[in-house]
């Protein structure tokens, strides 16, 4: 099975995270953050992967060296499970509609981080004291430790909980795609991926 597990402390937090790739899409979330433990149960559910996050951050301060770190941690973690990515389709994409909402991830899990995030103006602002412009931030952090290249692209959308489920339930499907096993080499002219 390909399971990644990681570990990282700061003064700012203490995060574990554990990935099983090849798992039923059970979650066990505690990051102290209601609305974060949500998506992340929903991005569970919709990658396959089964994920156990425990996080301890510096909540009365804010919320978002909690969101980062774990973003961080649960990149490096799916990327340790991957190992040396042999078999593994590379690319995954997803489109889905969320209600009013429709958006769309692409993934190349190409060893080149690079993100791009295009959502619309009126996503920004406060979901249950959850700041959406935390999305933003955790998708940097998962993006650039999980070594990837993702691309979100929200076309419309009005209700901002929607919109953030679209976005976790179509980088989920992305991912459950370019992490699926279908081949026996390495899915690069180079011969590696890192």
């Amino acid at each position: 099975m390909r399971i990644g597990e990681e570990n990282r402390k700061t003064s700012e937090t203490e995060i574990f995270v554990r990935v099983n790739l090849d798992g039923e899409g059970k979650a066990n979330i505690a990051s102290g953050i209601g609305f974060l433990n949500h998506m992340i149960n929903i991005f569970t559910k919709h990658s396959g992967f089964d994920i156990e996050i425990e996080a301890n951050g510096d909540l009365d301060i804010d919320m978002h060296h909690t969101v980062e770190d774990i973003g961080i941690v649960l990149g490096r973690a799916i990327n340790k499970a991957l190992g040396d990515k042999k078999g593994i389709e590379r690319f995954g994409s997803s489109i889905i509609p969320m209600d009013e909402t429709l958006c769309m991830c692409a993934v190349d899990i190409s060893g080149r981080p690079y993100w791009v995030y295009n959502v619309p103006d009126r996503f920004n602002g406060i979901i249950n004291r959850f700041d959406t412009e935390l999305i933003r931030e955790f998708i940097i952090s998962f993006t650039n430790n999980l070594k990837a290249n993702i691309h979100i692209q929200v076309f419309y959308g009005n209700n901002k909980h929607h919109i953030a489920e679209a976005i976790f339930k179509s980088l989920a499907r992305a991912l459950k795609k370019a992490t699926r096993i279908s081949k026996d080499d390495i899915p690069s002219t180079k011969g590696v991926l890192d």
